[in-house]
Parts: structure tokens; sequence; C-alpha cells
């Protein structure tokens, strides 16, 4: 069984604070584990609500990882085409034992040409562009194919991290994480998927996304074409 010692987070301006606050909070409870918070510079970086994050790596000063983390949200346009960015996922995937996303985090994996071929998911709202950069789409709040583990949207980032220490380090230290949490979700209202919510409810997200949702495909079909090019 695979452990865990270096963890890394690829952070990147308006990412979604708690696709990456709530592996970290998990994760970083695994006894003798050091997490990398990695940026293209060490420093402030802008989450979609506010607060900043401090990057404590350089890509250039980030020791080869077991695990790398990339989180979701709008500042994914902007990782998607940042060449920087995307030569440090790769050169870290050689040797990675897991390469892992949260939410649309996965379309960065994608756009460093770790999907081809491979089994993912991310935030419900975007899963059916996953095809465009090869993977297979699959509705799952936590997808494994070999090395590669995504998760859906957001919350499901504590499910994810909560996969992966069972994974490497055993059933018996995940239950200890999550009871340490407290991590025993019982939401006032169920409308957690597409599935459960009323119609009214669904048009009215997919209404607000929509706009986003015309601009996000224009970058994925420009890195698509660069990477068929």
């Amino acid at each position: 069984m695979p452990r865990l010692r270096r963890i890394g987070f690829l952070l990147f301006d308006d990412l979604t604070q708690l696709d990456f606050t709530g592996p970290l909070q998990v994760l970083n409870r695994i006894p003798g584990v050091s997490v990398h918070l990695v940026a293209r510079q060490a420093g402030p970086i802008r989450t979609d609500c506010g607060p900043f994050i401090l990057a404590d790596t350089a890509f250039a000063d980030c020791p080869q990882l077991d695990l790398i983390c990339v989180p979701g949200g709008w500042g994914v346009d902007q990782a998607m085409e940042d060449t920087q960015t995307l030569d440090f996922l790769r050169e870290q995937a050689v040797g990675a034992q897991y390469v892992t996303s949260v939410c649309t985090g996965a379309f960065v994996l994608g756009a460093a040409g770790l999907l081809r071929g491979v089994r993912a998911t991310t935030h419900w709202r975007y899963h059916d562009a996953l095809t465009r950069f090869g993977a297979v789409p699959v509705q799952a709040r936590v997808v494994r194919d070999g090395s590669v583990f995504t998760g859906g949207g957001v919350t499901a980032g504590i499910d994810f991290a909560l996969t992966i220490i069972r994974e490497t380090h055993g059933e018996g230290l995940a239950q200890a994480i999550q009871l340490g949490l407290e991590y025993d979700p019982q939401p006032p209202v169920q409308c957690g998927s597409p599935t459960k919510a009323p119609v009214a409810i669904l048009d009215a997200v997919e209404a607000r996304f929509a706009p986003r949702w015309d601009a996000f495909l224009k970058v994925v079909d420009r890195v698509v074409s660069t990477q068929s090019g």
C-alpha cells in the first residue's frame, strides 16, 4: 500500500476556495505528510470568494510530489492556457503516485493531456465537456482510473480526499479523520444534484451558468485546437 509523504495543491487566481481547502483539511491530517501550496510564484492567490491564500512553493522550487491536486473555479480558463502551469503539471505527473483534481480542475488535467482515455468526473454542469479532452465522463462523486482520481463539484473534494486516504493509509485512518472532522452530512435541503432538484431550481441554476458556459467552451475548444495542431 503506497503512502503519501508529499502532497501539492496547484493554485491559481480565482480558484474555488472550498475545492482546495476541503481536501486540504482532510489530507493535512495524514501523519508525517508535508503539504505544498504551489503556484507559479510564491505569494498571495486570489480565491473566488474574496480571501487570499498564500502559496508557499513556486513551481521552480517544488520537489517531486507523491500526489498533486488541481482545484477548480473560474480561474481554470486562464490555467488551461498557461504554458508554465501545464508544463509543471506534466512534469509532476511523470513521478507522482496520484494525479488528481476536484471540480473543474479536471479540465486543467485535460489541457495538460492527462485525461485522454481516462474515466473522470467534474462538476455536473461541466460534465459533458470532458469528452473534448478525450476523457470518458462518469457520473459519480469520486472516480478513479489507475493513478488518476477526480472529484465532482466543490464539496466532493472532501469525499475525494477521504477516498485517497483509504487507498493509501487504510480504512482506519480515513475513519479517524472523518470522525475528527465530524464529517456527517445531513443537509437541511435535498437539492445537491440535478437529479434531486425541482425543475424551477435546475432551470435557475442553468441560467446562472449559461454565460459562463459559453466562455468556458471557447477556451476549451481553443486549447483542444492547439493540442491537435
